[in-house]
């Protein structure tokens, strides 16, 4: 146990809150912080920063989805005193190309990796976790999920080993100064295999359909999205499709020590909790 204060931003979404625990568990001191939480965050509005970073050693990133405000954010953090910075991206950064997809997460670690504070960026592949916590879901439960995303896998990856990284991370300093770990599950799947075993596990027919970017960009827009938010997510599927980051890779087990959880595993404990069953 130590004195220093982790700050955990985006404390209740999928990784956040999973850090915090272990980070607790741990026994160091924990400060979460979102646009919900008792210590309040929020993005655009720099005026409440200063207060959240008082007396804070280490930061857990999760990053706005805009370009441009965690570089004035690294900058009060270490004005404040903040000596580790740890950044929360998405597989393969650099090799996007500098279209508008992922803007936000390549603007997010031009600022982290160009801070005089010790940091590390944690590159993670698609969660599996989408497919119940988040956009996947819905579709999921209605019975059918279209996307477009063709032939070309994706090593998914479980939000707990994230965690798991993002808390070893976190407290280890010095080990994992300047490293950047793309993280992933140990193969890659379609995303026609991986409804397949969520449809066998939950017990339930449960279809894919792939569909045109432009086409599932519009489905968006139909159904509220504002409209360059749903052209950036089917610009991801775009980046997949090119499979620049199709290959699993070892940066689980080089930084937890073991092996990363399997998709399977992930669908047998949410079909057991009975994530994909319909609203009754």
């Amino acid at each position: 146990m130590n004195n220093d204060t982790t700050l955990v931003l985006g404390a209740t979404g999928k990784t956040g809150r999973r850090v915090a625990a272990r980070l607790r568990l741990h026994g160091g001191a924990v400060r979460t912080a979102s646009r919900t939480s008792p210590t309040r965050f929020d993005w655009s509005h720099p005026d409440g920063w200063d207060a959240v970073l008082r007396g804070v050693t280490a930061v857990y990133v999760v990053p706005p989805p805009v370009p441009g405000p965690v570089h004035e954010f690294v900058a009060r953090a270490e004005a404040a005193g903040v000596r580790r910075l740890v950044l929360l991206s998405g597989r393969g950064a650099d090799s996007w190309g500098d279209g508008t997809f992922g803007a936000d997460m390549r603007s997010a670690e031009d600022a982290v990796r160009g801070s005089a504070s010790e940091w590390t960026v944690l590159r993670g592949a698609n969660f599996d976790q989408n497919f119940d916590e988040d956009i996947f879901h819905g579709p999921l439960v209605a019975g059918e999920l279209a996307l477009p995303a063709g032939a070309v896998p994706e090593p998914f990856v479980d939000v707990e080993d994230v965690a798991d990284v993002a808390a070893r991370v976190l407290t280890e300093p010095g080990r994992h100064a300047g490293r950047i770990y793309e993280l992933s599950g140990p193969r890659a799947l379609t995303f026609a295999e991986a409804v397949e075993l969520i449809s066998r596990a939950a017990g339930r027919p449960v279809s894919y359909r792939q569909v045109s970017p432009d086409a599932y960009a519009a489905g968006l827009v139909g159904q509220g999205w504002e409209k360059d938010d749903a052209r950036q997510l089917a610009d991801m599927f775009v980046v997949m499709e090119r499979g620049v980051i199709a290959e699993p890779t070892d940066d689980v087990a080089a930084v937890s020590g073991r092996a990363p959880r399997s998709f399977e595993e992930y669908v047998v404990r949410v079909a057991a909790a009975g994530g994909w069953e319909p609203q009754r």
